[in-house]
């Protein structure tokens, strides 16, 4: 039996910001807080959003977002948004704004601790319809989180946990590519890998869900045709547009579940020290995992082969790997800074992580112990 569902509203195309008071009044919200990061705000990506909500000549606006999020900096989120009778919430940036804000809208309406609402400790079921209502508002074009159902956050002991539920979607979503436009080089490269590999690793999940296959082999191709024009022009807003599509695609085709990949990345970015990029890791990782499950898929390479705009018989790691260098990204996770003390730990993290389940070829941790060595270089 295959339960398919999905998802939310989704307002996109350039200057779809515009409709953000629209979708307040839409959803009854008198009093958002604004969740963004110090980048964001300096960017001055914040003005379009603070010109669509002028009812409110002061709104809250937690701008301490880090690459991570935490429990601690939720639970400072949190006393703000208490603090200023707040009734809804606008994520405003990457990937760990909207997680942070999906966080606040769940523990704003919801007994602690938060790690009684994790995924992989049974949380799913105790995540009610009474969360808070969020606007998801995108700046990069990477994670899909504005379309997901999951919150990433790192709790104090250093477990870097999904927080999932249906009620963890954000009730809308505005995507607008111009709020990419300008996207650093490097932050570009990062974000649009982060992308093609959602797309890539839920279509190869073995869980059955034909629509998302469809959405995410789309968002394959338009991410292998536009993330070399998005990386290297800035103001190309095709290109833009189509990676924002591709990112979005990713969060719509997570219904399937993730992989390998991710079960490695999540634990990796858990850690303080370095502090490690989520999209940056996801690339390094791929090459690796996809040549550890490429018996284990049935067809699904030759189809994905075809959405990359590979010949037949092409090794799609290997295809993966030249991208890497072409954008600038990392080698190996050795020089992101990792270092072989973290390693059990790592592989700790990958076993018990949920992207485990899914990963289409069964992994324990002496494939894990595997994986990192290649991975490490």
């Amino acid at each position: 039996m295959a339960l398919i569902n999905y998802l939310t509203k989704i307002q996109f195309d350039h200057g779809a910001v515009g409709l953000l008071k629209e979708e307040l009044e839409a959803l009854g919200v008198n009093s958002p807080m604004i969740v963004t990061d110090k980048g964001v705000r300096g960017a001055g990506l914040l003005e379009p959003v603070l010109s669509s909500i002028v009812q409110d000549p002061d709104p809250a606006i937690f701008d301490e977002t880090p690459g991570n999020p935490t429990e601690e900096v939720l639970e400072a989120a949190l006393a703000l948004y208490g603090e200023r009778g707040c009734d809804g919430l606008i994520g405003v940036g990457g990937g760990s704004s909207i997680d942070l804000a999906k966080g606040v809208a769940l523990m704003a309406t919801h007994e602690p601790p938060l790690e009684r609402y994790a995924a992989i400790l049974g949380g799913v079921e105790r995540v009610t319809s009474e969360v808070a209502p969020v606007i998801a508002i995108p700046t990069t074009a990477g994670t899909g989180s504005e379309v997901g159902r999951a919150a990433l956050l790192t709790l104090r002991d250093g477990r870097k946990l999904a927080f999932i539920a249906p009620n963890m979607i954000p009730r809308a979503a505005i995507c607008d590519p111009d709020l990419t436009l300008g996207l650093p080089r490097g932050l570009t490269a990062a974000t649009g890998m982060d992308a093609l590999t959602h797309c890539i690793e839920t279509f190869l999940s073995p869980r059955v869900n034909p629509p998302a296959d469809a959405i995410a082999l789309d968002g394959v191709n338009r991410a292998m045709r536009f993330i070399e024009r998005a990386v290297g022009d800035g103001t190309d807003g095709e290109a833009r547009w189509s990676m924002m599509m591709a990112s979005l695609q990713g969060g719509m085709a997570f219904q399937k579940g993730l992989g390998a990949v991710h079960a490695m990345s999540h634990p990796l970015g858990g850690l303080s020290e370095p502090v490690l990029h989520h999209g940056t890791l996801n690339a390094v990782i791929l090459p690796a995992v996809l040549r550890f499950n490429s018996n284990h898929t049935g067809d699904k390479y030759d189809r994905l082969r075809d959405a990359m705009g590979l010949t037949a018989g092409a090794d799609v790691a290997e295809a993966i790997e030249a991208l890497n260098r072409r954008i600038g990204m990392p080698a190996n996770l050795r020089e992101m800074g990792v270092t072989d003390e973290v390693l059990p730990r790592m592989i700790e993290g990958a076993v018990a992580d949920h992207c485990n389940a899914s990963n289409p070829r069964p992994t324990d941790a002496s494939a894990y112990e595997r994986l990192f060595a290649e991975v490490m270089g």
